[in-house]
């Protein structure tokens, strides 16, 4: 084993062994405080991480009483930080509520035989980002523990108030706890993170670039390191937590840390644990409420407003467009069906037979311009829904109509059998095939001037930017707009996409809406409330009000600002900051 190796396993080694397997210190604490009890469980039963066996302890506090669900605290490794005789002092003297604690082992997949080595979990569970160890929180472990009973037979139940719930670990172990946070704050919403591990061992050195990027999530995160922490073939320890406090301030989230001399152990982590826990429950119950965001983001969004469902119960959602009145349209893929969102957000029903329509956009002539899937047509419906087929032959995915009534349409290649490919359409219907070589092409959009096209490659993590010629060719193909891919995928799932008035591009991507400068970067993302999103436009009588289809639903959100579309005459936006 390599020294830096041997040197990293040796410190978490010494993280697990911090404590007696009764939690308590050796010093144990006054006699007039009323000490909790801890008992030790085995779980092997997960789905989550299948095959793996880990012993976890439940501490329940002397005060509890079953008739109301206990706020949580969730530790990685096990018992640390001297935890439960902590909880016993600070529920005593009322610094934190009635709490009770539920320290972890990582799992461990048994080897067949003695002549084999067990496969450990530890560094795939906790130092992985995605919402694994979230999933096996909350479908697993925590319903496991609300089966047992302390030893004077209470029965044990949790809030699943995310404000009542906090939790926390060292090293990689601390990593887990805000990824788990991260992923889901509607279940954590405390983070106390001890020499975390946010460096290069599986992506967890993006997290400081996240941060400032992503529209703020209410948690509330102390983190603990000291200045002779690991450096080793991951990264740097110390300078990596200094990073994640710097864009956790950046956001404008409640963060607090304590600094040190130490090393990667647990002896700095144990001495300021209860001043931790202090601040991560101070206040309560008020809850732990969002960062204000990066100012990127504060130019976008307009403060208090938060997504609104428009409309839900459908099979799939996608085709956004808007009208010149600012009446919004969409497509259920599946039902062949198009709804229109009136400006009262009223909805009715305007095609009730779309041919499988997709993608759709409205052209300068007031039609709109559907890509019919399930006839490889591209239809154009009247005012009164009547169609009008302009061009056949292949089947499309997205489209965008331009101030001259030329149309882009993306062909993907469904099948993988056929090269992917853009299509160009004349206003008298003539077609030809305008670009090759994309994986899978799929959004498709212009610049407010109109010069320049842009086509999103879904399986991969670029936006490729053409310059538009006269007669509707395209040049200078560039993999110009570089997207942010989320941990559990190979890509970025790019779909369709839109551009304001100010020239910034708005994806829609596995990781939410991604926001982009001209300069081809993303200034910043904001998460769907569900997760999902396939297409977006801006809509209402100002062009203010960005509609997103996601899923089985519809959302919308005011912003602060407004919405170029392509039928409109084209206009020339301020330049980036480069």
């Amino acid at each position: 084993m390599k020294r830096s190796a041997a040197r990293l396993f040796g410190c978490c080694l010494a993280l697990f062994t911090l404590l007696p397997a009764s939690g308590f210190p050796a010093d144990d604490a006054k006699a007039d405080i009323p000490k909790g009890e801890v008992k030790k469980y085995t779980f092997d039963q997960s789905k989550v991480f299948p095959g793996t066996t880990r012993d976890y302890w439940v501490y329940v506090p002397k005060q509890y009483d079953p008739a109301k669900p206990a706020c949580v605290y969730v530790n990685q490794d096990g018992i640390q930080f001297n935890a439960p005789a902590v909880f016993d002092e600070l529920i005593h003297k009322k610094e934190m509520p009635v709490t009770i604690g539920v320290f972890i082992m990582h799992g461990r997949a048994k080897a067949p035989s003695d002549k084999a080595l067990d496969r450990f979990n530890r560094s795939y569970e906790y130092d992985g980002l995605g919402d694994n160890y979230a999933r096996f929180l909350l479908d697993e472990l925590l319903p496991d523990v609300e089966k047992k009973q302390a030893a004077d037979g209470r029965a044990i139940k949790l809030s699943k108030d995310p404000n009542d719930r906090g939790i926390g670990g060292s090293s990689s172990g601390a990593i887990c706890a805000f990824t788990a946070a991260w992923e889901r704050p509607d279940a954590f919403r405390r983070v106390f993170s001890a020499i975390g591990t946010y460096v290069g061992l599986r992506g967890g050195n993006n997290y400081p670039t996240l941060i400032r990027k992503l529209e703020p999530k209410p948690i509330r995160v102390y983190l603990q390191d000291g200045k002779n922490d690991l450096n080793i073939y991951g990264g740097d320890w110390w300078m990596a937590n200094q990073e994640m406090e710097r864009a956790l301030s950046f956001a404008g989230y409640e963060v607090n840390h304590a600094w040190g001399d130490g090393g990667h152990d647990g002896k700095h982590a144990t001495q300021i644990f209860p001043d931790a826990m202090r601040w991560l429950w101070k206040d309560y119950p008020a809850p732990v409420k969002a960062g204000l965001g990066s100012p990127q983001l504060k130019e976008i969004l307009v403060p208090g407003e938060d997504w609104k469902l428009v409309g839900e119960g459908y099979k799939f959602t996608e085709g956004t467009a808007v009208n010149a009145k600012g009446e919004v349209f969409f497509n259920d893929v599946p039902e062949s069906r198009t709804y229109k969102v009136g400006l009262d957000g009223k909805m009715t029903v305007f095609l009730g037979d779309t041919k499988k329509g997709d993608g759709q956009a409205f052209g300068p002539d007031g039609r709109l311009y559907s890509v019919a899937g399930g006839t490889n047509q591209i239809i154009a419906y009247d005012a009164e829904g009547k169609p009008t087929v302009l061009a056949e032959g292949f089947r499309g995915n997205d489209i965008v109509v331009r101030h001259d009534g030329s149309m882009y349409v993306t062909h993907p290649g469904w099948d993988g059998k056929e090269p992917s490919k853009v299509w160009y359409i004349s206003p008298k219907g003539e077609k030809k095939v305008v670009d090759t070589g994309l994986k899978f092409s799929n959004g498709i959009t212009v610049s407010p001037d109109q010069s320049l096209l842009y086509v999103d490659d879904s399986r991969s993590h670029w936006v490729y930017s053409y310059q538009i010629q006269p007669d509707g060719s395209l040049a200078h193909k560039q993999r110009y707009y570089h997207l942010h891919v989320p941990d559990n995928a190979d890509d970025s799932g790019a779909d369709g996409m839109r551009v304001d008035r100010d020239g910034r591009l708005y994806v829609a991507t596995r990781m939410g809406v991604q926001v982009c400068d001209q300069a081809g970067r993303v200034n910043c993302i904001i998460p769907t409330p569900n997760g999902k999103i396939a297409n977006l436009c801006f809509g209402g009588e100002n062009f203010d009000t960005i509609y997103i289809a996601a899923g089985d639903k519809v959302y919308k959100r005011k912003l602060k600002v407004k919405g170029a579309n392509a039928f409109q005459e084209p206009f020339k936006p301020a330049p980036p900051r480069l």
